[in-house]
């Protein structure tokens, strides 16, 4: 496993059959006042302009790889009461895999080139407030998986900082 940085969180039993044999993992963790539920809202709805700017380049990107990209559609928001904690369920273009209410959530896309997993572990700092590790796992699943994430990784960076600052507000 390649972590772009090492966290305590990542010791815990739970993740280590979805950390298993992955090629990449990172953490970026804030701080918040919010629930699990509304935290993933949050962290879910973050679309600004400029980021749909990049799915658009991502486009033209997979498919020089010979991949395929969803189409964007504008979604409703997703509100807190409808991020679902049930394995199996769909959240976005993620499928829960693993969720236990305010300890963790962890969902997953998988394609031809990679399964990306998304997740939150909730640490409680006090009454109100709470640390949240948003946690992204990447498992390669031919050779154009690294291919595609060196190539959208500075990207990755920036995106999940930045999804998981609007879900701690």
């Amino acid at each position: 496993m390649r972590a772009s940085n090492f966290s305590p969180v990542l010791n815990l039993p739970e993740l280590q059959p979805l950390l298993a044999n992955a090629d990449y993992v990172d953490v970026k963790t804030v701080t918040g006042t919010a629930d699990l539920r509304t935290f993933l809202a949050g962290l879910l709805n973050y679309h600004p302009a400029w980021l749909i700017s990049l799915f658009v380049v991502r486009a033209v990107f997979v498919r020089l790889l010979g991949m395929r990209q969803e189409r964007i559609g504008i979604r409703a928001p997703l509100t807190p009461e409808r991020v679902s904690m049930q394995i199996g369920k769909r959240v976005g273009f993620f499928t829960v895999c693993m969720a236990e209410e305010e300890r963790y959530w962890f969902a997953y896309n998988s394609d031809k080139h990679l399964k990306a997993t998304l997740g939150v572990v909730v640490e409680p700092l006090s009454a109100t407030h709470k640390r949240f590790h948003v946690i992204s796992i990447v498992h390669y699943h031919n050779w154009t998986g690294p291919v595609y994430f060196q190539t959208i990784k500075p990207f990755h960076h920036l995106v999940v900082a930045r999804m998981a600052q609007a879900g701690s507000k």
